[in-house]
């Protein structure tokens, strides 16, 4: 039962009635009278139609020579001795054209016994002598308390004038022949009374919002309204409707939400019972198999799905016979097949004998599509010749895509398995890295089985070969604090308008005031933006300006103007003036999609000269680390002639990013200029996963000082003086040894020989870092004359240098 709610004071409630232990039977007193449906007939009687009112004054005066009639009817013996003046009164509610067809029944109040029922309700309840439903399902605690929260609202509305309407949605189940069917019951109160027995509790407001307040807990209206105090006589008759298909199809749908429904052997079980419900068939049986892409997939996964006909030995043994069975025909033909008798069949092939002899011979195949992709078949299978038609199929395709959905779950998290202990462990992987997960992950899946604990090996790759570089902002900082406050500033004078003209309609001091430390903060941030500053500022915006403004807006229409200003200027989401930040940003990450895109991109192309271990990261501007060595791949010898490809390859890359990011200048709404760098380090290291961060780091003591370097030395200055390393328009390339520095001067040759480059190479030495001494630099400045820009694509660039690299590489 649902309580609905309406503007008077009803209330909505779809939480489960609450029903104190102690309660096992319905407690009010209930009385089986037929006094309201005699009075339905004296009415009747008086109806200017002559054919109701002579059949009513027949039937009253055949009622006034049993008089106990009009009585409370205490022993049911009474009705049958006069059970032929009975039927003639229950023609109001069993009319004689439907009784063959009504599926109805009456009871005394509350009472779930009938005294009255059509022939079909007896037949499909089974009624008994009694009046007992020898058939019907149903959860009693609930239908008890439905059934005292009713007669709790019809005491409420006689006596108390409070109404709520009542919708009953109660379903009783019948099995019978291996099947169940629904039924919807309707109860129908209009030959019912609720009586006070003596003078009714007095409920006052207090005591009646109680009950409102809470109206699905029955002890706060036994509490409030004693059950000695009133009782029902009459009786209400039930009325059931077949929902069977909707009830079902409802609860398909809620079992296939459910992960374990397709791979739990007794819920698998339980969704096959209710499709024999659905379809009206008993002896069908149920199957279901996976499939993704291949139908060696289906075979080996998909005994993890369902029962699937074809799960066994033979059939996996001889996959090609698949392709020629019945599961290729409806693959095909992209829709459900129905064989009338396997046996019948012009070609049989493993795939059917092995169907046969489970006991099928009438058989539905059904294709699974999920998003116009073929996801699994559902089997349908019966040991009756005709059961399984093309009227089965009509109603199988309400359930199919529930199945598509449930079967393509479990595909996709059965293909995550493998990919989840990986992701557990550790967190996205690399390509070029992923088979040693998998090697991981494998042993301990198989460790798992016997030691539970069992934890993943460690994953480390030896002598490999680091290069970093980083495509920075110039003076990010610098800008994102002009923009923070420009922005503050602006949004403090649209206060400053506003609090001037509120006071000049109306001269408070407290306006005065915040004039006051409106103007002292604008004053104070033309000087400079302080740690702290924003966020005391958005305070005292949001807890004393804007609070004030519902009530400074009642001054004057031209307030009220500058308050909407004011409104149209901020942004729904920060809920402060965003324009020069959101130029700022939007600048940012223009210029980090242009440089991501373009290492994505580039990327494809060198992992195809090598593979090797490539990982990026977005600040202001994009990081990269690049490791290679022979330990990350497996199949292909390594020579030092790849790392020096790839040490030009990003040298390339690098000219690339810096023409695309000044070509980007132009159409930035803050002028971001770019730096570039490379850090060189001709000592291979080792870098080992770290599970608990889920990133690969160095390893060792040692190596450590190479990711000191790469925090540090974007920030480097030049050796006498305080000239930054990093310049808009050049690279720099960081060393410590005079060998790299011929090698990557080798390197600027080449690039000056493409016109890639311009000026001249720069020779530095810089100053100490924390924990850094001894580091060096080269500088060049890259030639973004937009004609080089046209002409030099990445993939020319990175083709040409495969093309000359014997030139280096000794």
């Amino acid at each position: 039962m649902e309580l609905k709610s309406d503007v008077n004071g009803s209330l909505t409630s779809a939480d489960k009635i609450h029903l104190c232990e102690s309660v096992k039977q319905f407690p009010f007193k209930s009385k089986l009278s037929l006094e309201y449906l005699i009075e339905f007939w004296k009415k009747e009687a008086e109806s200017t139609n002559h054919l109701r009112s002579d059949q009513a004054k027949s039937i009253l005066e055949q009622v006034s020579k049993v008089p106990e009639l009009m009585n409370p009817i205490d022993d049911l013996r009474i009705l049958e001795e006069h059970s032929d003046l009975i039927d003639q009164l229950m023609t109001a509610i069993y009319p004689p054209s439907r009784w063959e067809t009504q599926i109805s029944t009456s009871n005394a109040p509350f009472q779930f016994k009938s005294f009255y029922s059509s022939a079909l309700f007896k037949k499909i309840f089974g009624v008994d002598k009694k009046g007992i439903f020898l058939n019907a399902e149903f959860n009693e605690r609930d239908m008890l308390a439905n059934k005292i929260l009713s007669a709790y609202l019809m005491i409420l509305q006689k006596y108390y004038g409070k109404k709520l309407r009542i919708d009953h949605q109660f379903i009783m189940g019948v099995s019978d022949e291996s099947l169940k069917r629904h039924f919807k019951i309707d109860v129908d109160p209009q030959f019912i009374n609720v009586k006070a027995i003596g003078e009714p509790p007095q409920i006052g407001e207090k005591e009646l919002n109680y009950i409102l307040e809470d109206v699905t807990n029955l002890e706060r209206w036994t509490e409030t309204i004693p059950i000695d105090s009133f009782e029902f006589e009459g009786f209400v008759t039930i009325s059931a409707t077949n929902v069977t298909d909707q009830e079902t199809l409802s609860q398909l749908k809620y079992d296939l939400l459910e992960r374990a429904s397709i791979i739990s052997m007794d819920r698998f079980l339980e969704l096959q019972q209710k499709l024999r419900s659905y379809l009206r068939l008993p002896d069908i049986k149920l199957g279901l198999a996976a499939f993704s892409g291949e139908w060696k997939m289906m075979l080996d996964y998909g005994n993890k799905i369902g029962l699937s006909f074809i799960m066994n030995e033979r059939i996996k043994n001889n996959c090609e016979n698949i392709k020629a069975s019945i599961y290729a025909t409806a693959f095909n033909e992209k829709h459900p097949v129905v064989i009338d008798d396997l046996t019948k069949l012009d070609n049989i092939t493993i795939v059917e004998e092995e169907i046969i002899k489970q006991g099928i011979l009438n058989i539905i195949i059904a294709p699974l599509y999920y998003q116009d992709e073929l996801v699994g078949m559902l089997e349908l299978g019966s040991p009756n010749k005709g059961d399984l038609n093309s009227l089965v199929i009509k109603k199988l395709k309400e359930v199919l895509s529930l199945f598509s959905i449930a079967v393509s779950r479990n595909i996709e998290e059965m293909q995550n398995k493998i990919q989840a202990l990986i992701k557990e462990e550790c967190t996205a992987i690399h390509p070029t890295v992923e088979w040693r997960f998998k090697d991981a992950a494998f042993k301990l899946l198989h460790q798992k089985e016997n030691d539970p604990g069992s934890t993943m090996e460690d994953i480390v790759f030896d002598n490999l070969y680091p290069l970093y570089g980083l495509s920075d902002i110039r003076n990010s900082s610098i800008h994102r604090n002009e923009a923070i406050q420009s922005d503050l500033i602006e949004h403090l004078n649209l206060v400053d308008r506003i609090l001037t003209t509120s006071h000049s309609k109306k001269p408070l001091p407290i306006l005065d005031e915040l004039k006051f430390r409106t103007n002292k903060h604008i004053k104070s941030l033309k000087r400079g933006l302080n740690s702290g500053d924003e966020l005391t500022i958005i305070n005292f915006l949001q807890d004393e300006i804007e609070s004030a403004f519902s009530h400074i807006q009642n001054f004057d229409p031209s307030v009220v103007e500058l308050i909407n200003e004011y409104n149209s200027n901020i942004d729904n989401e920060t809920k402060l003036l965003y324009k020069k930040r959101k130029d700022y940003e939007e600048s940012v990450s223009k210029i980090n999609d242009v440089i991501s895109s373009y290492l994505d991109e580039a990327q494809l192309e060198a992992q195809d000269m090598y593979p090797h271990y490539f990982e990026k990261y977005k600040t202001d501007g994009v990081e990269h680390s690049i490791y290679i060595g022979q330990s990350l791949v497996q199949n292909q010898q390594y020579s030092p002639m790849y790392l020096k490809n790839l040490r030009i390859w990003q040298l390339l890359i690098l000219c690339g990013v810096a023409r695309e990011t000044d070509k980007l200048k132009s159409q930035l709404k803050v002028k971001l200029d770019t730096t570039h760098l490379v850090l060189v380090q001709n000592n291979p290291l080792s870098i080992r996963f770290r599970y608990d961060e889920k990133k690969f780091d160095v390893d060792g003591t040692y190596n450590i000082r190479y990711e000191i370097m790469k925090k540090r030395i974007d920030k480097a200055i030049i050796k006498g003086s305080k000239e930054r390393l990093t310049m808009p328009g050049k690279i720099s390339v960081v060393y410590s040894q005079s060998s790299e520095a011929l090698e990557y001067k080798r390197y600027f040759d080449f690039l000056r020989s493409k016109d890639l480059i311009t000026g001249e190479i720069e020779e530095l030495e810089l100053e100490p870092l924390q924990g850094v001494q001894g580091l060096k630099a080269l500088r060049i400045m890259v030639n973004i004359n937009p004609a080089i820009s046209a002409q030099a694509s990445i993939k020319a660039d990175v083709k040409e240098a495969v093309g000359n690299l014997k030139e280096f590489v000794n």
